[in-house]
């Protein structure tokens, strides 16, 4: 197969019902069939990446290896193919109009009237064509966000518009659409989606495929309400209930046959036939029956009256994937960390967990409360994970407390106490001064060297690693001979040995206690765990087992 495919997942009624899922399990099908897939995320906001996006109204800040700062979804496609996605396969209205623009400015267009069609049209293509020529897909997968009727997504239906009558035969257009049962009436409804339809239709474009999202499985009355109405063949309207984990998409739309209509509409030959690691990887999942009970300390977890776990996604799904590896079942409970600065007698709650987990985030509230929260798990022999922020506050509890610092502080919250323990280097703060907030991050892919013996270095078993970063202060080289000799052991550091990339206690003194300056999360997939994930859990599960036995925890009398 030469010419290379085109699928564009566009979304029907709201937003939020699985578009990234969806591309992400028609990517693993299509991978499991032979085929080399490339799946690609379009965003319709004006910003130029994710970075500067507000993580309780967008949700995670995925990076790729690149440091490209991006949507959530590229964690999807990257967890479910299990391997790591170029800059070029990330593109937002920002990044398109911005290039647009620049070139206008610097008399690219030899003085031409420059307008969104042909022009912005043009360059949305040439993104797509960039990502074909670095990844090398039989088929590309395109995810465009948003619905359709949205203004801002027009622009890029209609780039797959004239993409499609330049490459006829060789796209295919997929559309998940929500399907309501209003609690009153008790019954499915069709409509809103044929209006999607219709909407889409407005634009010049028919979609081949609807994947039909509602509570329960869809009925046959209602695909022929959807394909009587809408000129889509009931074949190719794909059932896609609730299920309790987004591991099970790919399975079942295989029930619908849902890979062989994809390669049937584009006239290609399965060169394979089954997810055979990953129907292993999803028994192991089903079969975990023991539970490990681990909270997650965070501050960006409130969104009005709601609590918003897609801050954390790839966190949620690292503990997962740990869990399930080891046949545990993973009970996760969500803590606001100022529950703990408003209500310190609360710390007790702790004891009901076999793990504390902190994730990273940015600025001064709720400090106080991780801190405690810290403090608590380390005293009292609780596995602790920190990551990022959560290895920085790490840092900072044991200088207040180990090394008898009491106002040790991070500069990003005070930078005038007097021990900074957790500092920004010297050439960001330059950049700060000039208000380049972006410029100050330490973003992408870096390695990092591992002692041996530590528990970092059993659990990679390696002594290089490579993880992904984003964060813009670091460990203050000058305390760190102090908080050696106090006991934190720095097992990773960076290859010039000026930053500290992972801090740990000795097993001998606690049973895990290790914080991490990169972002492990971005680096796991249900198959593949991350080994420090893995680690982790192991932990807290021992923990576990050491109560159901009646033995005295750790640090307990």
């Amino acid at each position: 197969m030469k010419k290379p495919k085109y699928i564009f997942v566009v979304g029907g009624v709201m937003s939020g019902v699985g578009k990234g899922i969806t591309t992400a399990s028609i990517a693993k099908i299509l991978e499991g069939r032979g085929f080399r897939v490339s799946p690609i995320k379009i965003d319709p906001y004006l910003n130029v990446d994710a970075g500067t996006m507000n993580p309780t109204e967008h949700g995670e800040v995925f990076v790729l290896d690149s440091g490209l700062e991006c949507d959530q979804d590229m964690g999807n496609y990257e967890r479910f193919l299990g391997r790591s996605l170029p800059t070029e396969n990330y593109m937002t209205n920002g990044m398109v109009f911005k290039h647009v623009i620049d070139k206008e400015r610097a008399l690219g267009y030899k003085g031409k009237c420059v307008e969104p069609v042909y022009h912005i049209t043009e360059e949305i293509v040439r993104r797509i064509d960039a990502s074909v020529k670095k990844t090398k897909p039989n088929i590309s997968i395109i995810e465009i966000g948003g619905t359709v009727g949205e203004y801002q997504n027009a622009i890029f239906i209609e780039a797959a518009r004239m993409l499609e009558l330049k490459n006829p035969g060789d796209v295919l257009f997929v559309m998940v659409s929500y399907l309501p049962i209003p609690g009153k009436i008790g019954e499915m409804k069709t409509k809103p989606t044929q209006t999607a339809i219709r909407t889409l239709n407005s634009y010049g474009v028919h979609p081949d495929i609807i994947i039909a999202r509602s509570d329960v499985p869809l009925d046959e009355k209602r695909k022929e309400k959807i394909a009587d109405s809408n000129g889509v063949p009931k074949d190719r309207v794909i059932s896609a209930p609730d299920i309790d984990s987004i591991y099970d998409v790919p399975v079942n739309f295989e029930k619908d046959g849902l890979g062989n209509l994809v390669l049937k509409l584009f006239d290609l030959k399965p060169k394979q036939k089954d997810l055979i690691d990953w129907r292993r990887m999803l028994r192991k999942l089903h079969g975990a029956k023991k539970e490990v009970r681990i909270a997650v300390v965070g501050k960006y977890f409130k969104t009005g009256d709601f609590i918003l776990s897609d801050v954390y996604i790839s966190v949620l799904e690292s503990l997962k994937h740990a869990a399930y590896s080891l046949n545990r079942r993973p009970v996760i409970d969500w803590i606001d960390a100022e529950t703990y600065e408003k209500n310190p007698k609360k710390l007790k709650e702790l004891e009901q967990y076999h793990g504390i987990l902190v994730p990273g985030g940015f600025g001064g509230r709720g400090v106080e409360g991780i801190i405690s929260v810290i403090n608590y798990a380390r005293k009292n022999k609780i596995p602790y994970f920190g990551l990022c922020y959560g290895m920085q506050l790490m840092v900072v509890e044991y200088a207040r407390n180990a090394c008898r610092l009491r106002d040790a502080h991070t500069a990003e919250v005070k930078p005038k106490t007097k021990h900074v323990v957790i500092d920004i280097l010297p050439e960001q703060k330059d950049l700060l001064r000039k208000n380049d907030m972006g410029g100050t991050m330490r973003l992408g892919g870096y390695p990092a060297k591992l002692k041996k013996g530590t528990v970092a270095e059993g659990a990679y078993k390696a002594t290089t690693i490579r993880e992904r970063h984003r964060h813009r202060y670091e460990v203050n080289p000058e305390y760190i001979v102090l908080l050696e000799d106090k006991g934190l052991v720095f097992s990773g550091v960076s290859p010039n040995k000026k930053l500290m990339e992972i801090a740990e206690l000795p097993k001998k003194e606690h049973p895990f206690f290790l914080g991490v300056q990169f972002h492990p999360e971005f680096r796991t997939s249900p198959t593949e765990p991350h080994p420090l994930f893995c680690e982790f859990v192991n932990a807290c599960a021992k923990r576990e087992n050491r109560s159901k036995t009646g033995q005295p925890r750790a640090g307990k009398k």
